[in-house]
């Protein structure tokens, strides 16, 4: 017995370094075949181009036409198309939870609603006020804005100093601001939450150009985008969307600026989630992911004001610009008149009206959305002064719900365009000629109109002012409803969405999204219309709206966020799946920013699992993940409770 156990001693010492030198071998020479054969599973290898379509993949997805030659990479693991104000509360909700996280934005200014598209006036439920119902992020937004410069360069000699918790007075809301102070807030915001997250970066004037796709089509790779330099540092956007779109989205440089492709991808070895934040859907588009698009009929949706299916009816848009209280001598007045509409300037002037408003004094159109009151009067008693600032942004005035053309293009457009191949934004140029030109014509029309010796009226443009455009338009309409998803099978319909009983108190059959909440919001129905130039039938819901004391407190789902056919991509503003009368409710400032908030918390969450097969939708089917997920957000500072 003793000899067989100083026999086997040997054995097992050599059996042991035998068993490390061949895990040695693996780990040093296998790991890289390993992660080739896992680059190569159907989930991270490209997918392969269809043999009938030559821009399809096999999966029946467009392919990028990208150019030749090596695109600038950027790594992330949350990779978020739209710097709107949902993107930045996508960005900094994915960055606080410690994630890469990279964003893209078509604009030079970062914020959407609040900066590039001029409506930086914040709007909120009143209930939302009064139960202090907002998140911890929403609320450090709001304080970054306030602790701005108010004052862009243009004007700034009149106080220098001046923040604009210093300058702040209308009475739309309680925060009125210069665009220009919206996108710095964002700015700020973004480097406080990316010291927690290394390696993240964000950029403007970067337009999305379309998407790879794995072999199985479940899943979106990798994003292409296209970067955008002024060959001349003193380039101005002229203000005129309509003559600049097409160019800003090219591939090739031209003689204004200078063109780098670039593409959005995982680090090696990790994977990626995606977040649609364009306020007018591009990636739904683009890609055609099931969605709609304007009106739906009661046979659509089972609303009771719901009247009939029809695409070319989304809300109306808005081209914002800003008067100054300020004698010009004509000036700004003088090139409103060389305005040549298409359309004739007594029609355009039919639309314009103040309804029971004053243009100046207490309640007044003026006071409305006040973005600069030089010695902070009361907004509901009192007058503007000399150097006082209004954003324009009216339902009478330069919306534009003309349908002739309508704004968004529809599936076949895109297809029929070559914009599948090609994307340049899916929106139609002529549609946003006539919105600019009706702006501009209402701005003309309140400084004839309005101007008096004791309050001399002019229209701001040019570099340093509240809209640094030449004309004086915001850089981006504000874009009140685009494309919707529909979304995957869910509280008892085979495609979910949020129906207008779902948020209406005198309807019944409202359903319980408590389970799966994500985010809260709160808003009137305020439904800004659509209209054919011939006054044909537009079929809108036009008896839908009310007042936000008959909508509920209105809960959105995890549900509500997740598109069909792709496993890791999300939404994160206002393409989420909603009815035509419900986005109406959910498109406001807090709507969207709770939307992306809660699309970037639970995008980076989900990441930091450490699960490849924990998809956003496998979160909702393993009913024990939803909790999990429920109590990061709050953690984070997300409401979900009223």
């Amino acid at each position: 017995m003793p000899t067989l156990m100083k026999l086997s001693a040997p054995k097992f010492r050599f059996s042991k370094f035998f068993l490390m030198v061949l895990v040695g071998l693996v780990i040093s020479g296998s790991v890289s075949a390993i992660w080739t054969r896992l680059a190569e599973s159907p989930d991270r290898a490209k997918a392969l181009p269809s043999s009938t379509n030559p821009h399809q993949d096999v999966n029946g997805w467009p392919i990028v036409q990208a150019p030749a030659g090596n695109p600038e990479i950027w790594e992330c693991e949350v990779a978020i198309v739209g710097g709107s104000l949902g993107g930045v509360a996508a960005a900094y909700h994915s960055m606080e939870t410690g994630v890469r996280t990279c964003l893209i934005e078509l604009t030079p200014m970062l914020g959407g609603q609040v900066s590039s598209q001029g409506v930086s006036a914040i709007d909120e439920s009143l209930l939302m006020r009064k139960q202090h119902a907002f998140s911890t992020s929403w609320m450090r937004f709001k304080n970054a804005i306030a602790a701005q410069t108010a004052l862009p360069p243009a004007l700034a000699h009149a106080n220098p100093s001046a923040l604009v918790a210093h300058t702040n007075s209308c009475w739309v809301g309680t925060l009125c601001f210069p665009p220009t102070a919206g996108a710095a807030a964002a700015e700020t915001i973004l480097k406080e939450a990316a010291t927690l997250a290394p390696g993240s970066r964000w950029g403007t004037e970067i337009a999305f150009k379309g998407a790879d796709f794995n072999r199985s089509g479940d899943r979106i790779l990798a994003i292409h985008a296209v970067r955008r330099k002024a060959r001349n540092p003193n380039y101005l956007p002229m203000g005129r969307l309509s003559r600049e779109l097409s160019s800003w989205y090219r591939w090739e440089s031209d003689a204004v600026f200078v063109k780098t492709p670039i593409k959005l991808q995982p680090p090696p070895g990790k994977d990626m989630i995606v977040i649609d934040a364009t306020d007018t859907g591009e990636l739904i588009g683009w890609a055609n992911i099931p969605h709609r698009l304007g009106t739906e009929g009661f046979a659509t949706t089972g609303e009771l004001h719901a009247v009939a299916d029809n695409s070319d009816c989304t809300q109306a848009f808005t081209f914002p610009f800003a008067l100054i209280v300020r004698d010009d001598k004509g000036e700004s007045l003088k090139r409103l008149k060389q305005v040549q509409p298409g359309l004739s300037k007594q029609e355009h002037r039919e639309d314009y009206d103040l309804g029971r408003y004053p243009m100046f004094g207490p309640s007044s159109m003026f006071n409305y959305r006040r973005i600069i009151s030089m010695v902070r009067t009361n907004p509901f008693k009192s007058y503007p002064s000399t150097g006082d600032v209004t954003i324009v942004n009216w339902n009478k005035g330069n919306d534009w719900g003309v349908m002739s053309p309508p704004l968004i293009m529809t599936d076949w457009e895109i297809q029929a365009s070559g914009q599948r191949q090609n994307w340049l934004g899916g929106l139609n140029l002529d549609a946003l000629k006539e919105g600019e030109n009706h702006a501009l014509l209402f701005s003309e029309w309140l400084v004839e109109k309005y101007t008096t010796p004791q309050f001399p009226l002019s229209h701001l443009s040019g570099r340093g002012t509240p809209m640094p455009t030449e004309s004086g338009l915001s850089i981006y309409p504000y874009i009140r409803e685009g494309r919707r998803i529909l979304g995957r099978p869910a509280y008892g319909q085979a495609q979910f969405f949020l129906r207008e009983q779902d948020i209406r108190k005198d309807l019944s059959s409202a359903r319980n999204f408590r389970s799966s909440v994500v985010g809260i919001t709160h808003y009137a129905i305020d439904i800004h219309g659509c209209r054919y130039r011939n006054w044909e039938p537009s079929r809108s819901a036009s008896s839908a709206p009310v007042g936000e004391e008959s909508v509920r407190p209105i809960s959105i789902p995890l549900e509500g966020l997740i598109p069909q056919k792709i496993d890791n991509l999300l939404i994160g503003g206002k393409s989420i799946a909603v009815t035509h009368i419900v986005n109406a409710s959910t498109r406001i400032h807090v709507g969207e920013w709770s939307v992306g908030a809660a699309a970037g918390a639970t995008a980076a969450w989900i990441l930091r699992q450490g699960d490849p097969s924990l998809t956003p939708q496998a979160v909702v089917t393993r009913w024990f993940m939803l909790p999990r997920l429920q109590y990061h957000l709050s953690s984070q500072g997300i409401v979900l409770q009223w």
